[in-house]
């Protein structure tokens, strides 16, 4: 009876992650065991379990939505921008936030480039500098591939066209190998609540596992990522060392970071 009872609580709570990650498309070990209510170590098993049972996709520090689902396929298709489209909106606040940022950029030191515009004119900003910078981004690879002066380490995966980035478990399993001193992350949206989300079921983990790698964690998002966009959790603003973003940020959850022992920098 004991077995049985244990197979029926064990077959509820594998459909509950399933049914989670087709809303959410990806969650981590803790949001699970959390709204679960067991262990981080049970939730682990059990996504261990069904990802040999091709229900869901093992990712660093939780799971995803198998990439050829078809849930992740319409996720993915609604919601992914173009690089190109993306690169043409509100340049003016994204240099003004990678001027601060680099300001926090000590020679010498090994900096973490998430993708994304941002980032990419951070890496700008970065010529000539000597520091090393991993990164997943293609156009930072574009951005630096000549200058001596800066070591450029690429993480590997599979191919991300539209959006010029390395993706999948290989980029993943290159970042457990990383120890950065500083880290420039950046996001599709800053909620009233705190969290920190993303759009997209393939960055969200991966943003995750550059968070694990860093000493500093900076997320550098402008005014318009108040809210912004996304429903999938990357971390919470209590997970972040600075915050820079622009004078129309939404003072409230500027205030929460600030609250959170953040430090909040306005380009």
């Amino acid at each position: 009876m004991r077995c049985y009872r244990h197979c029926v609580t064990s077959r509820k709570r594998h459909a509950k992650i399933v049914e989670s990650l087709r809303s959410t498309g990806v969650a981590s070990v803790r949001e699970l065991a959390e709204n679960l209510q067991v262990s981080e170590s049970t939730i682990r098993r059990d996504l261990t379990l069904l990802d040999r049972n091709g229900e869901l996709l093992r990712t660093y520090g939780g799971a995803a939505l198998p990439r050829g689902s078809a849930e992740a396929a319409e996720t993915e298709a609604e919601r992914e921008i173009p690089l190109d489209v993306v690169m043409s909106r509100h340049q003016v606040l994204k240099d003004a936030i990678a001027e601060e940022a680099v300001k926090l950029v000590e020679d010498d030191s090994v900096i973490v480039l998430d993708i994304g515009t941002t980032p990419l004119a951070i890496a700008r900003r970065l010529r000539g500098r000597p520091v090393t910078v991993i990164t997943s981004s293609l156009p930072v690879l574009d951005v630096l591939r000549d200058d001596d002066a800066v070591r450029l380490v690429m993480l590997g995966g599979v191919l991300r066209r539209n959006y010029q980035s390395l993706v999948g478990s290989l980029t993943e399993q290159a970042l457990r190998q990383v120890s950065a001193d500083l880290l420039f992350l950046s996001c599709t949206g800053v909620r009233p609540n705190g969290h920190v989300v993303d759009n997209m079921a393939v960055e969200a983990p991966l943003k995750q596992a550059m968070i694990e790698t860093a000493g500093k964690v900076v997320l550098v998002a402008a005014e318009t990522k108040f809210p912004g966009t996304g429903s999938l959790r990357v971390c919470s603003l209590s997970d972040l060392d600075v915050l820079i973003t622009t004078s129309g940020a939404d003072p409230n959850t500027l205030q929460l970071c600030r609250e959170a022992d953040g430090k909040v920098i306005l380009a």
